[in-house]
């Protein structure tokens, strides 16, 4: 078992010792541990961020131990995405239960399916492809590529963020255009130009936002 972000909490870490566990992957994803300046987001909020994501992940952990499973976890505004294979419906739907009741997250999005666990090959290409697509919004002038979260999973990118409706739509279009992406999946909270994101209550959905 280990955590794909770059650094482990120490329940995480503990967690690697134990003898007989099934494999069991629950990552805290981010694309970086430095707080960003030019993010959208308050840096008090993309603090937020980093801790719900290590506290899902170390929920998760704790919840679904024994399961073989690869779970990404990444948090935006809040909004956590869930991301990977798990062994069957239900540990999706326990997944997204233990996401939605965890302290401060307004939104879960379950896009978890049915399926063994990837490879680590399939994970570094996944890597790699989400690095393209990063350079391609880089590249790109009418995106504000410091406000995207970008989540590569099975080759499929998941876009998160608070942005205007034209940004979203330039971001999905120019992600869809890298080579080797199969699909992408639009997870933004929608704003009018300059306005502030509107929270909404906690609320679990099934994954298909797109």
């Amino acid at each position: 078992m280990k955590l794909t972000h770059k650094w482990i909490p120490a329940a995480v870490a503990a967690a690697l010792a134990l003898p007989g566990c099934a494999p069991l992957v629950i990552g805290a994803v981010a694309a970086g541990t430095a707080i960003v300046s030019t993010d959208r987001r308050s840096t008090g909020t993309q603090l937020d961020d980093k801790t719900i994501q290590v506290r899902v992940a170390n929920e998760l952990t704790d919840a679904l131990r024994g399961n073989d499973i690869h779970i990404s976890v990444n948090s935006f505004e809040r909004r956590i995405l869930l991301t990977g294979e798990v062994p069957s419906e239900a540990v999706k739907a326990q997944a997204g239960a233990v996401a939605s009741r965890s302290k401060d997250v307004r939104l879960v999005n379950n896009e978890l399916v049915i399926a063994t666990p990837s490879t680590f090959g399939e994970r570094t290409n996944d890597n790699t492809l989400g690095t393209r697509v990063r350079a391609a919004f880089v590249n790109t002038r009418e995106i504000a590529f410091n406000s995207v979260d970008i989540v590569t999973e099975r080759r499929t990118i998941y876009l998160m963020g608070a942005v205007t409706q034209k940004e979203a739509d330039v971001a999905a279009h120019v992600a869809s255009r890298v080579s080797g992406v199969q699909q992408v999946v639009k997870l933004f909270d929608v704003t009018p130009a300059q306005a502030p994101t509107t929270m909404a209550p906690a609320t679990t959905t099934p994954g298909t936002s797109r």
